[in-house]
């Protein structure tokens, strides 16, 4: 996994506008993968940013890069909390929810689609999508909407920029660490 392919699929988190990311990679051998993962996550854990392996199938790793303060005070929200209790989570934490949510992806087929509070969605678009499969959203962009859609549209818009312009600036000579933005948690 190269600096770019993070860049294109994970912008808006490593610029400080979304809580996490998720994409899915090739790699040809899980202790190459785990070795890389490491090098990322000590380049830029002083940033506030961490990757973590989700699952590996046949080839192919899927990865999570996200904020654990952000994930944190996202998951923290009642609502949040509610949502994830009926979807059967009951750690007290972001990082034991996180595990309990590894824990589904590598142990069964069924895709747990909670996993948009870990990405943070709003809760209602994620309610929205559990409640009907995803049928009657209002739009779709980088979720499926269930309410105030002309606010995520901005929204979606701000994260396709925000990619836009990182893939330029990487281009024209910018580090991953560069383009990566320190999130003070106490102005978060």
């Amino acid at each position: 996994m190269s600096d770019d392919v993070l860049l294109k699929n994970s912008a808006p988190t490593l610029a400080g506008l979304k809580t996490g990311s998720l994409f899915t990679t090739d790699f040809d051998a899980p202790e190459q993968l785990d070795r890389h993962l490491e090098q990322l996550n000590a380049r830029l854990a002083g940033k506030g940013l961490r990757l973590t392996l989700l699952r590996c199938r046949k080839g192919r790793a899927l990865i999570y890069v996200y904020r654990p303060q952000a994930l944190q005070a996202d998951l923290s929200r009642p609502e949040a909390r509610r949502l994830l209790r009926r979807c059967g989570y009951f750690a007290s934490n972001a990082e034991g929810l996180l595990h309990e949510l590894i824990l589904r992806l590598r142990g069964r087929e069924a895709f747990p689609h909670e996993i948009g509070l870990f990405l943070g969605y709003p809760v209602e678009d994620v309610e929205g999508y559990l409640s009907d499969g995803g049928r009657n959203s209002l739009y779709t962009g980088a979720w499926q909407v269930y309410e105030d859609v002309e606010g995520k549209k901005r929204l979606f818009e701000k994260y396709r920029a925000c990619t836009e312009v990182y893939c330029r600036l990487k281009q024209s000579g910018h580090s991953l660490e560069q383009l990566t933005v320190t999130i003070n948690p106490k102005y978060r």
